[in-house]
């Protein structure tokens, strides 16, 4: 998923607007898909590919401060760039206090709007490894069975073999081998790395129960 085409959304009711940005994203290599108001960006399905939204603080119906709203709880990997050409400081404010990148106020220089798509871009494909990642270490829980879960959630508080077989009621023998399963589902090679990912997947002892 990250190493797909980026795609660089535009929202703003300016075609010609619309069209100089649509050329200038096409010449840097990215997908440019462009759009004349919030709710036909929102009819667009989500991509799975990094990407970053160029916004226009004014819009009919739904304003670029609503869309962002919207963006940030539904597409937190889409970053947002701002650009206005009658921004104020409070409008500019409340953007970037939301994490707006950046801000640019009409006239902005190509290398302006580019740098700041770039690191846009750099931050999408971030949140996506990381969401992908996650995914993975979820589906390898997922994947446990309830005594390995239980043995999980005890080793990694720091329990002993010989205390998680007194906790569960088994031999440490046994302990043992569901410790030895557990490491190579979860894909751990040290029990360091086991607290990692338990601590990833934020596991309490009444999830592992």
């Amino acid at each position: 998923m990250s190493d797909a085409t980026p795609i660089v959304f535009v929202v703003d009711d300016d075609v010609s607007v619309r069209e100089s940005l649509e050329l200038l994203i096409r010449h840097e290599g990215w997908r440019a898909e462009i759009f004349p108001s919030a709710d036909e960006f929102l009819s667009r399905p989500r991509p799975q590919a990094p990407s970053c939204l160029i916004l226009d603080l004014s819009l009919p119906g739904l304003s670029g401060l609503d869309l962002q709203r919207q963006v940030a709880s539904e597409r937190a990997e889409m970053p947002i760039i701002f650009i206005t050409g009658h921004g104020d400081i409070s409008s500019t404010v409340q953007a970037m206090k939301a994490g707006a990148v950046e801000f640019l106020t009409k006239p902005f220089t190509d290398d302006a709007l580019l740098s700041a798509v770039r690191q846009a871009l750099d931050h999408s494909r971030v949140v996506l490894e990381q969401d992908a990642a996650l995914r993975d270490l979820n589906e390898c829980y997922a994947s446990l069975s309830l005594r390995e879960r239980q043995v999980m959630a005890l080793v990694v508080r720091g329990l002993l073999n010989k205390q998680v077989g007194g906790e569960l009621g088994i031999s440490e023998i046994t302990v043992k081998a569901h410790r030895g399963r557990v490491m190579q589902k979860m894909k751990a090679d040290s029990l360091a790395e086991l607290v990692e990912i338990a601590g990833r997947l934020r596991l309490t002892r009444t999830q592992a129960t």
